[in-house]
């Protein structure tokens, strides 16, 4: 790892972007929202998406993936790369990355969750990348852009320096199926956003930002992934779940696991997306909604105060699986300022 993070020049309106599947080829399966995501990456960010051979290839093996990867790093006619969707064996990607190669062709990467594995691998080589826009599920939302997501996007895509995180005035709740047309014809459905969640927030701190998906994240120290504990000393830990909706107890579970490995008490402060509350397997109701969140903070704040009493807690931040979603920098400068109830991130 480098002492310093790199945040890699920035793309340009006008400019060619790689969309890369490194886990699922989602635009293979579901093209709709993939092609309405690229339609707007041309028409609303003035971007020139750029395809590679496994972008929409179904069951590409974990070598073609990563040569890919490989390829949207080294090609000098592109300046960032999007994940076109998250999956769930990236991690086999990993193995066949060379990070010294990726470092020397340093370029801005934006996804999430399953992405976690390449944003690890980006950190541990320092790298600056972006946790959130990927192409379906962000620039291909039905009806149109969340503007909360819009603004983080466009910030993180093309400008340096300081962004306040916003809170969300409205939250999409259920989605439409990708494989309807008519999904897309209408806005998704939506609720009162309830802000956001602050525990032991007498402090402000300030680090380089370490986490993404808790369900990728155990995998990867299942598959010994993770650094020395020590590595993540002083970091700001961004963490959220998946469409999975794992229960408060498994998140409690999860994050005993990683504070038993003396991982939890290494980070000052901890941001929590808010969490996913619906799925086609789970259509939960407003109600059935806000219980599920409560009892997935409860989790969290109960392995908290077992293994990391004095780590600050945001929860339902506005990153992750939710919409809107703001981008976070990955291994970027984040400030947490409690007393103010603010959080600034620099892209």
């Amino acid at each position: 790892m480098s002492d310093q993070p790199m945040y890699a020049p920035k793309p340009r309106p006008g400019d060619r972007v790689a969309v890369l599947s490194p886990s699922f080829a989602g635009p293979g399966m579901f093209p709709l929202p993939y092609e309405l995501g690229l339609r707007r990456l041309r028409e609303q960010f003035g971007l020139e998406p750029v395809e590679y051979p496994t972008t929409r290839k179904l069951g590409a093996s974990p070598q073609e993936r990563a040569a890919d990867v490989h390829a949207a790093f080294t090609d000098p006619s592109v300046t960032a790369i999007l994940a076109s969707i998250g999956g769930e064996d990236q991690i086999s990607v990993i193995p066949h990355l060379d990070g010294e190669l990726i470092r020397a062709h340093a370029k801005p990467f934006f996804g999430f969750s399953d992405n976690t594995n390449l944003l690890d691998f980006l950190w541990r080589h320092g790298v600056v990348s972006y946790h959130g826009g990927a192409v379906m599920t962000e620039f291909g939302r039905p009806g149109a852009l969340d503007p909360l997501t819009e603004a983080s996007l466009r910030a993180a895509l093309f400008e340096r320096g300081e962004f306040e995180l916003r809170e969300a005035e409205d939250v999409s709740t259920e989605l439409g199926r990708w494989e309807d047309p008519a999904t897309f014809e209408r806005m998704p459905a939506s609720e009162p956003a309830t802000g956001t969640h602050w525990t032991r927030s007498d402090r402000v701190v300030e680090g380089v930002s370490w986490g993404g998906n808790l369900e990728i994240l155990h995998w990867m120290a299942a598959a010994d992934r993770l650094l020395p504990v020590e590595a993540y000393a002083g970091c700001v830990l961004v963490l959220e779940t998946s469409e999975e909706m794992p229960s408060g107890t498994e998140v409690f579970r999860t994050l005993r696991n990683l504070g038993e490995r003396g991982l939890l008490r290494q980070f000052p402060a901890v941001l929590f997306g808010r969490a996913m509350a619906w799925s086609f397997e789970q259509p939960n109701n407003a109600e059935q909604r806000a219980r599920y969140r409560a009892e997935q903070r409860e989790g969290a704040l109960r392995a908290l105060d077992t293994y990391a009493p004095d780590t600050m807690a945001v929860f339902d931040v506005d990153l992750g699986h939710t919409s809107p979603q703001q981008v976070i920098p990955y291994g970027g400068l984040i400030r947490v300022d409690g007393p103010a109830r603010r959080i600034t991130v620099t892209y």
